[in-house]
């Protein structure tokens, strides 16, 4: 055969393998995936909040709610299950290294990054012909092999951490790291001094979109805001809109999200709910102590008006682009809100008085440093009970929004469990690429264990988890079962007593009604398959002295200040050790 023969058959073959690797069938869609930080399950319109949200609400209004969804109660851990469809300790994250035990650290399901036996959505789309982007809070890993270029990314621009401040981009929000980490396609970023968070994001999304405006792939973006991860800052002109909205305090504002979520049919009609311990009674408070709680509230609601906003912008792009139509939107919050203070923390209140004011004028600008505590975290969780960080429904429930997939009943709302881990499977669905079999590119790979959500989407099934499967979940010691309707739940103290309790978490999603009595068979063997789940994923008992925010300072001092001192210390130690051989062999010459 001839050398051009040889040439044009290599050529034909190469043609045959591109071709087959494309998937048949319709176009394949478009996919935006919009992460929320610690927003709580009725802070967006269409779930009951008075904030406004008009550009979420629009796709609820064209796709479908779901209104029994869970995530995990930490960031990384809920974003590395997202990402891969996998239970947050068989991918290496089961905590985050901010609040991990020392005794835990480093074990295979507390690398708290990603390891490198997990394979993300990025990389199987961007294996069958998509561009992928990503754009804001990373949180799951700055190893080479864990930036976004490495995990199935074409274009990024991220954030490595936990979060930092939403104005001034060198600005940490609290000492965890040495400094702020950013990342533009995998090396060190040349950041603006200034910005804010979610103008930003949206503008280097929209500029990756437009570079590429000419190619025929459909693409995958991944869109991390920090709204609402403290600080909350936000622009004046949204805080404005909010004076006021608040003055009755936090029991009137979870009384009537409550009722609003309930018109909307997201829950039971009076739907009870606890009032945390956690909670202060508003009218014991001075009129000026509730003027300044009000403003935490007030830039918390601008803050999410503002990220809202700014998704606005990125739809009208689309829009304008004729890409729209052909656009797959996912939304959700990667925990409940969040009620910790750092400044009840005295290392972080005493980092934090050298950069941030909190005073009443400053909070949600530049330099000003609002939270909203536990009190009002609790009302935006409203009907559920606790908030971020523990596995309350408060912690784990949070909105999730999927609209425009092709054949979905719009408007519609999901009332059945559904789990983080099912976004991977249902985005592969609708992108025709097929979950990995137990490798990727020659490397064995844990398998999805989430379950596709396109068939409730287009009501072609009532749910996705049948009611005999059990669903496992912990983070830090808090625990859940999820079976069928059923939760078995247990938190650590303060918030939790330690102890498991049953509830039936679609008729009473407030956990209100403890059934272990009333269903004992039920509370035993879910207690018997959470052990399995347990043993099945690596979950390490937690040590007794355990305490969340004790771990957290030391967890900082660790990991920032011990690589900052080792050095000083140890040229303290040799001077110490020479001056004493020094002062010996004096002693020895003039005994």
């Amino acid at each position: 055969m001839s050398l051009r023969a040889c040439v044009l058959l290599l050529l034909l073959g190469l043609t045959w393998v591109q071709v087959s690797a494309a998937p048949p069938g319709k176009t394949r869609p478009n996919i935006i995936v919009m992460v929320a930080d610690d927003w709580g399950f009725t802070d967006v319109g269409s779930f009951g909040s008075e904030i406004a949200t008009p550009n979420l609400d629009s796709l609820a209004q064209q796709g479908m709610r779901f209104s029994n969804f869970h995530v995990s109660a930490e960031c990384s851990p809920t974003r590395a299950m997202l990402m891969t469809g996998v239970d947050s300790h068989r991918t290496g994250v089961g905590a985050m290294r901010e609040s991990v035990p020392l005794e835990h650290y480093g074990r295979p399901g507390y690398l708290t990054v990603l390891n490198q036996n997990v394979v993300t959505i990025s990389s199987l789309l961007q294996d069958n012909g998509y561009r992928t982007y990503a754009v804001g809070k990373w949180h799951v890993g700055k190893e080479p092999y864990n930036l976004p270029p490495a995990r199935g990314f074409d274009r990024s621009l991220v954030q490595g951490d936990s979060g930092s401040d939403n104005w001034e981009t060198a600005q940490r929000y609290m000492a965890l790291t040495d400094k702020v980490y950013w990342f533009e396609d995998g090396k060190e970023a040349v950041m603006p001094k200034e910005f804010y968070s979610s103008e930003f994001y949206v503008n280097k999304t929209i500029d990756y979109l437009r570079m590429d405006a000419k190619s025929d792939k459909p693409f995958y973006t991944y869109l991390a805001f920090q709204a609402n991860h403290i600080p909350l800052q936000a622009p004046r002109a949204f805080i404005d809109k909010y004076k006021g909205v608040y003055k009755d305090g936090w029991t009137a504002l979870r009384a009537a999200r409550r009722d609003r979520a309930a018109a909307l049919g997201l829950v039971p009609k009076d739907t009870p709910m606890v009032t945390m311990a956690t909670t202060t009674d508003w009218s014991a408070m001075t009129p000026e102590q509730q003027r300044y709680e009000a403003r935490r509230m007030e830039v918390y609601a601008a803050m999410a008006e503002a990220m809202d906003f700014h998704v606005g912008r990125l739809i009208a792009y689309l829009k304008e682009s004729g890409q729209f139509e052909n656009t797959v939107f996912v939304f959700l919050s990667d925990n409940g809100a969040e009620a910790s203070d750092p400044y009840a923390i005295l290392s972080a209140k005493l980092w934090l008085a050298m950069d941030y004011s909190r005073d009443f004028e400053e909070l949600g600008a530049k330099g000003g440093y609002a939270t909203i505590g536990p009190s009002w975290a609790s009302a935006v969780a409203s009907p559920l009970a606790t908030y971020k960080f523990y596995s309350g429904e408060g912690g784990v429930r949070t909105p999730l929004i999927i609209s425009g997939v092709p054949g979905e009943q719009d408007g519609a709302i999901h009332s059945r469990f559904a789990h983080v881990k099912d976004i991977a499977p249902t985005l592969l669905e609708l992108a025709q690429v097929a979950q990995p079999a137990g490798t990727f590119k020659g490397q064995p790979v844990e398998p999805i264990t989430g379950r596709s959500l396109v068939p409730v989407l287009r009501g072609t099934v009532p749910h996705t988890h049948a009611p005999a499967d059990a669903i496992g979940y912990e983070l830090s010691g808090n625990m859940a079962i999820f079976k069928g309707d059923l939760k078995l739940v247990k938190n650590i103290p303060p918030i939790g007593d330690g102890q498991w309790h049953l509830y039936d978490i679609v008729k009473d999603p407030g956990e209100t009604h403890d059934l272990q009595h009333l269903l004992p068979k039920e509370f035993a063997s879910m207690q018997a398959d959470y052990d399995a789940y347990a043993k099945a994923n690596g979950v390490l008992p937690m040590p007794e002295d355990y305490e969340p925010r004790k771990q957290v300072t030391i967890n900082s001092l660790v990991n920032v200040y011990w690589p900052m001192l080792r050095l000083p210390l140890l040229l303290f130690v040799v001077a110490l050790v020479a001056w004493w051989v020094v002062r010996r062999r004096k002693s020895r010459v003039n005994p």
